[in-house]
């Protein structure tokens, strides 16, 4: 990957629906340069695809980060739990105290109440730590 690379996944980054076109006004680059690179980026793995980020249009949805602690035995089944939820928006393996980072989003504080009781119940979970996103400050792709 070069610094070329580098800028295309950047400004995809931004918009991930610009056209090619766009992308190569932007960075000075061919159409057909952009279009074959991305397509070797996403043959590669380096890119794995795109997706909707839900920005703070909805103000109503609460967003929560939950650390978990848990038996490591357990994690299949608890990955399978929380992928069931669609109120998870995503969850990570963490180094240091915690196991894992789990991002909720829900509607109100009963809903938000409900996750959290769904997710800390599940077997083997040890111990867990919630916390409510307040405000966001600085967010990259």
């Amino acid at each position: 990957m070069d610094e070329i690379d580098r800028k295309i996944i950047a400004a995809l980054e931004q918009n991930a629906r610009a056209s090619t076109s766009e992308l190569g006004r932007r960075l000075g680059l061919a159409r057909t340069t952009v279009q074959s690179r991305i397509e070797r980026l996403e043959s590669t793995g380096a890119i794995l695809g795109y997706t909707v980020r839900i920005g703070q249009g909805d103000r109503r949805l609460l967003r929560a980060t939950v650390l978990l602690s848990y038996e490591p035995q357990t994690a299949p089944s608890l990955l399978a739990r929380l992928n069931a939820l669609p109120e998870v928006r995503a969850a990570r393996t963490t180094s240091g105290r915690f196991d894992m980072l789990v991002e909720v989003a829900a509607h109100s504080t009963e809903e938000l109440d409900h996750i959290l009781d769904r997710i800390c119940s599940a077997k083997g979970v040890k111990s867990s730590e919630s916390l409510i996103h307040l405000s966001n400050k600085i967010e990259r792709g």
